[in-house]
C-alpha cells in the first residue's frame, strides 16, 4: 500500500493542465477560475473624494469660530469647481474634492447657518480624504492568474470597468457506480438491494468544486456493460470516477476492464481509513479514479485526494487547501496500521482552541456521520492517540469547495 502523501500527491500530480481559456462575460464568472492575471487598468478611486458626508476646505482656511461661505454644493457623480480660499463646498460620500481643498470635515462637527459653515473642532488637515490610487493602483496586478472567482473578487474587476474575462473551461466530470445491489432512489427496491446514493453524491461533489457532473451511470457487475459505461463516459468527459469495483473480489471487474481498454494502473491501495481500496489510471490521456463503493470512504477519498487533483485540472494556483491543527476529544485510545480520518466536529474556545469531537460510529458505511461532520481528523498510523492530543484537522468547508 502506498502511503497517503504520497498518494496524494500522486493524484494531485497526474491531472492534466486545464484547456485553452475561454472568454465568458463577468456576469456569468462566478465559480470560474481566472486564466490570465487581471491588471487595474485605472485607479481606485479614480480621484479624490470625500469619505464622509460633510464639508470640503483647505485646513488653513479653518479658524475658531469663523464660518466659511458654502460657496458650491457637490453630489456624488457631480464635477466640482475649484475651491476659492476661505471658502467650503458641502460634500456628500462619494462627492469629488473640488480642487483646492484638501480636508473633509463631518456634518456632525459643523452647523450651517445663512450660507455659512461653522465648524465646532478644528480639523486634521487631509482627513476624510480619500486619495486617488490608495485603494488600488493602476497597472497593479488585481488578481493572479488561478484565482477562483467569487462575489469579492467579480466586484474587484467589475470596479476596473471589465465586462468580459478569460477563464479555463469547466472540468466534465463522468461517474460510474458498479454493482447488482444498488438501485437508484425513486426506482422499487427488493430487500437484498440499497439505494444508490454514491452516484448522487458524487454529482454534488463535483458540482460544489465548480466542476461539471456531465454524465451519471450505473453498471452491474459484468466486462461488458462496465466496458461500455467507461467508454461513453471516457468520450464524454475530463475525469472519470468510478465507484466500486476496485478491491479484489470476484466481481471487481473495474481493474481488468481499464486494462482492457489500454488503461495503465498507477496506483492501487493507499495505506489509510476509510479509503484503502483507491485506483488510478490513465485512459487515452485521461484519469480515471477508482473510488471504494462505501459511501464514507468514496466521500473522503474524494475530499483528500480527488479535489487536489481536480482543482490542478481546473487551472487554480492553489490545488491544496491549508491543513489545521486541533484537539482530539475522544473517549477512547486510538491505534491503528492506517493513517484514519475521523468525521468530527470542530468548536473553537474563548482561548482559540480548536476541539475536535469524534462522531461515536465510525464505520465507513455510516452515513448518517456525512451531514452531521465539520472536517476530517488525521490520526498517524502505528501511534497511539489519546484524548487531548494535538491532531491534523481537514476542515471540508475549505476542502470541498
Amino acid at each position: 500500500m502506498l502511503d497517503f502523501d504520497s498518494a496524494q500527491k500522486k493524484l494531485a500530480e497526474a491531472g492534466p493542465a486545464p484547456a485553452a481559456p475561454q472568454t465568458v462575460a463577468l456576469m456569468q464568472a462566478n465559480g470560474r477560475v481566472l486564466a490570465r492575471a487581471a491588471t487595474a487598468v485605472l485607479d481606485a478611486p479614480p480621484a479624490d473624494n470625500s469619505a464622509m458626508d460633510g464639508y470640503a476646505l483647505r485646513a488653513a482656511d479653518y479658524a475658531e469660530g469663523r464660518g466659511l461661505p458654502v460657496h458650491q454644493r457637490v453630489y456624488a457623480g457631480e464635477a466640482p469647481q475649484p475651491l476659492p480660499p476661505g471658502q467650503a463646498a458641502r460634500l456628500f460620500t462619494g462627492s469629488l474634492m473640488p480642487p483646492g481643498a484638501d480636508t473633509v470635515v463631518m456634518q456632525e462637527d459643523c452647523t450651517e447657518t445663512d450660507g455659512e459653515v461653522f465648524i465646532a473642532r478644528p480639523p486634521r488637515p487631509g482627513q476624510h480624504v480619500r486619495r486617488r490610487g490608495e485603494d488600488i493602483a493602476r497597472g497593479a496586478t488585481l488578481l493572479p492568474a488561478g484565482t477562483v472567482l467569487g462575489p469579492a473578487q467579480i466586484a474587484a474587476l467589475a470596479s476596473q470597468g471589465m465586462a468580459t474575462l478569460a477563464v479555463y473551461p469547466r472540468v466534465r466530470v463522468g461517474i460510474l457506480t458498479t454493482g447488482d445491489e444498488l438501485v437508484a432512489a425513486g426506482q422499487p427496491r427488493a430487500e437484498q438491494q440499497i439505494f444508490n446514493s454514491n452516484g448522487p453524491m458524487l454529482a454534488a461533489l463535483a458540482e460544489d468544486m465548480g466542476a461539471v457532473p456531465q454524465r451519471v451511470l450505473h453498471a452491474p457487475d459484468d466486462a461488458a456493460s462496465l466496458r461500455r459505461a467507461f467508454e461513453q463516459l471516457l468520450a464524454e468527459c475530463d475525469l472519470v470516477l468510478s465507484v466500486g469495483g476496485v478491491s479484489v473480489g470476484e466481481r471487481d471487474l473495474v481493474k481488468p476492464t481499464l486494462a482492457a481498454l489500454g488503461g495503465q494502473l498507477d496506483l492501487w491501495k493507499v495505506r489509510m481509513k476509510p479509503g484503502k481500496p483507491v485506483a488510478l489510471a490513465h485512459v487515452g490521456g485521461k484519469p480515471v479514479v477508482g473510488l471504494p463503493g462505501n459511501p464514507v470512504s468514496a466521500f473522503a477519498v474524494f475530499a483528500l485526494m480527488v479535489t487536489p487533483m481536480l482543482r490542478r485540472m481546473q487551472g487554480r494556483a492553489e490545488p491544496f487547501p491549508a491543513v489545521e491543527r486541533g484537539v482530539l476529544l475522544a473517549g477512547k485510545p486510538y491505534r491503528g496500521d492506517r493513517e484514519e480520518f475521523l468525521r468530527v466536529r470542530s468548536s473553537v474556545n474563548e482561548q482559540g482552541v480548536r476541539a475536535l469531537t469524534p462522531y461515536p460510529q465510525q464505520g465507513s458505511g455510516v452515513i448518517s456521520s456525512l451531514p452531521w461532520a465539520h472536517g476530517l481528523a488525521r490520526l498517524p498510523a502505528d501511534t497511539t492517540v489519546e484524548a487531548g492530543d494535538l491532531v491534523r484537522y481537514y476542515d471540508l468547508k475549505h476542502w470541498l469547495r
